[in-house]
């Protein structure tokens, strides 16, 4: 076994430090990216939230409502093609229409149903992307849909990165083993936390710059907990973050609100690679890589994005930044202690 002798990050591990600032308005703070690809096809997000292509998160309602707050919902794979097709068709943004793909059974198939139904985003939805198969997939889409935007992942490294954005990738999702209900690190003894991985491909994506060449977004997906991950993560060279646990729970999900013991609303939240997802989908399970559970029921999905990006632009204002590509490029962040990071934490409850 080859040892590196490099230690991986993780949220916790950093904070970013504060510096002046002339912001005195969060309205001055512009959190949009204008996304431009194939030469005359391009879209905006007013924010950089992705809701995940889960099946308790993102269906045609909840892509319907986070675009109306200005990000992107991409619509599960973990469906038939004739339901994933009925549910793009319910998503009212003509410019936007996302879904999620695999990599082989019907995927081709599944995408040109897609692409009949306005199709304009596709996302190559596996969990290992730097695999041969997902090289197929992309020259594949490139080749016979060359008007897709194409998302692609996930890798952990500047290597994956690199290869995914030279085989036609337009964005690439970033991180293995770190979502709220993965089990991957337990299960195959592999993974890289989502702040090492935004860094090592941020840094790949510098160098195709330098070569002249266009890169790929960069999607942080997996382990983001709370706003300042969000903020984090930009700050270390995503463009965008994927959203699961964070916007599970809420009315737009896919699923019944239920009451548990306590009378208490509560809806269900699957890890795609968990015993009870993949038994919903196809009736079996193989490797198990994820868990299921319920989550507090939290009210619209509005009320919850609202509340994430109002503090994402404070964050950025105590960077002193106006733009997501000015925290890429002014924000700082120094290393911190468990103590540093506990003390960081309401803790008047330990109190004795």
């Amino acid at each position: 076994m080859n040892i590196l002798q490099k230690k991986v990050i993780s949220f916790d591990d950093i904070i970013l430090v504060p510096q002046y600032s002339e912001i005195t308005s969060r309205s001055e703070i512009d959190t949009s990216t204008k996304i431009n690809y194939n030469k005359d096809k391009s879209f905006e997000l007013k924010i950089p939230i992705i809701s995940s292509p889960m099946s308790t998160v993102t269906e045609a309602h909840m892509c319907n409502a986070i675009r109306s707050l200005g990000g992107l919902g991409i619509i599960h794979r973990y469906n038939s093609i004739d339901f994933q097709t009925k549910l793009l068709s319910f998503v009212n943004n003509q410019d936007v229409k996302a879904a999620a793909v695999g990599v082989s059974g019907d995927y081709k198939e599944r995408l040109s149903s897609l692409s009949d139904k306005g199709l304009s985003i596709v996302c190559i939805d596996v969990a290992h992307g730097d695999h041969i198969l997902v090289r197929k997939a992309i020259e594949h889409i490139r080749s016979e849909h060359s008007d897709l935007f194409v998302i692609a992942g996930n890798v952990a490294t500047a290597e994956g990165y690199k290869r995914l954005s030279a085989w036609g990738a337009h964005a690439v999702r970033a991180s293995v083993g770190s979502g709220s209900i993965c089990t991957t690190r337990l299960q195959t003894g592999h993974g890289i936390p989502t702040l090492s991985a935004v860094i090592e491909c941020y840094k790949a994506k510098k160098d195709i710059l330098d070569e002249g060449a266009n890169p790929a977004y960069i999607i942080a997906d997996g382990g983001i907990k709370n706003s300042g991950d969000i903020v984090k993560s930009i700050a270390a060279g995503a463009d965008f973050v994927m959203l699961g646990s964070m916007l599970s729970g809420t009315k737009e999900t896919p699923g019944k609100i239920i009451l548990n013991n306590e009378g208490k609303k509560i809806k269900r939240y699957n890890g795609m690679a968990s015993k009870v997802a993949q038994k919903n989908w196809k009736g079996s399970y193989s490797s198990i890589e994820g868990v299921s559970t319920y989550v507090h029921y939290k009210g619209t999905v509005s009320k919850v994005v609202n509340e994430i990006m109002s503090n994402v632009r404070s964050g950025m204002s105590y960077s002193g930044v106006t733009s997501l590509e000015e925290l890429r490029e002014a924000s700082v962040a120094v290393m911190q202690t468990s103590s540093s990071n506990s003390e960081g934490n309401p803790h008047i409850f330990n109190r004795r």
